[in-house]
């Protein structure tokens, strides 16, 4: 698979977005807010959101110095199953606390990175992946999360489009490993894939196996083109397809185009 390594320097969009985003999120936690308010349609609360992303801030910058930090089996379950015991042994609340560690790894990640070696293959908890991949995979994760603490405080959330599309590289990498095998299975389509201002790539089905690449397909099944925003957070299961067709920020057509709605039925979102 060909997926280009999004770049980390000192004034990389990426190096810049990361600590934007943790800056918003901190914002978030600052202002008067109440910890307990669940998130919709989650189990976690705004307090363990914020706290799951502190820990997973420090493992991203832990890797991206070096450190070995082995966390779940690379599986969505397994994610799942790591991030319950991590918030079960670490019980900090305290929104200012948690606000000041949220910035100060995302800082250490883009303060760190651009002195490794940017081809450098990292141990991560989707799997292998260079720092530029790491980085795109640190910008996603705090993108859903600080999505999901907005949506529950009612405050504007900072997913931009530009954003979005530096997330992509990561996206691409993961799909294959998030693949659910119950709905995928059997399933031989090609779907080519469009954001409306950022990149074009293919996702290929065969009988329930999946391979992306960033070539464009001979003879697709499927066309979807999207707006980068509705693409990550459908991605990482925040909004449904099928909201996103009724509203017209997904278009779709081809030999197959009803297909679309089934496309993120296909994965489980990390």
């Amino acid at each position: 698979m060909t997926v280009p390594s999004p770049l980390v320097s000192a004034d990389s969009p990426l190096s810049v977005a990361v600590p934007a985003v943790a800056e918003r999120i901190a914002a978030l936690l600052r202002s008067p807010s109440d910890m307990a308010v669940p998130i919709p349609g989650a189990r976690w609360t705004v307090g363990e959101a914020a706290a799951h992303l502190m820990l997973a801030n420090a493992l991203m910058a832990d890797l991206a110095a070096g450190r070995e930090r082995p966390y779940g089996d690379g599986t969505p379950g397994g994610l799942a199953a790591a991030n319950t015991a991590s918030l079960e042994a670490f019980t900090e609340r305290d929104p200012a606390i948690l606000a000041a560690g949220i910035v100060r790894h995302a800082r250490a990640f883009t303060d760190t990175a651009p002195s490794r070696e940017p081809g450098a293959q990292l141990a991560t908890p989707m799997g292998p992946m260079d720092l530029g991949h790491l980085g795109a995979y640190l910008l996603a994760h705090m993108l859903g999360h600080g999505y999901d603490i907005a949506v529950a405080l009612r405050r504007p959330h900072m997913v931009s489009p530009q954003r979005a599309l530096l997330t992509v590289p990561f996206l691409m990498t993961a799909m294959p490993r998030v693949v659910e095998p119950r709905t995928a299975a059997g399933h031989t389509a090609c779907y080519d894939l469009r954001l409306r201002g950022g990149p074009r790539f293919t996702a290929t089905f065969t009988d329930g196996a999946l391979a992306v690449t960033d070539a464009p397909p001979r003879r697709p099944d499927c066309t979807i083109v999207t707006e980068p925003v509705t693409f990550l957070l459908i991605a990482l299961g925040r909004r449904t397809a099928t909201s996103a067709l009724a509203r017209g920020a997904i278009l779709a057509w081809g030999r197959r185009p009803w297909l679309a709605p089934r496309f993120p039925t296909l994965f489980t979102a990390p």
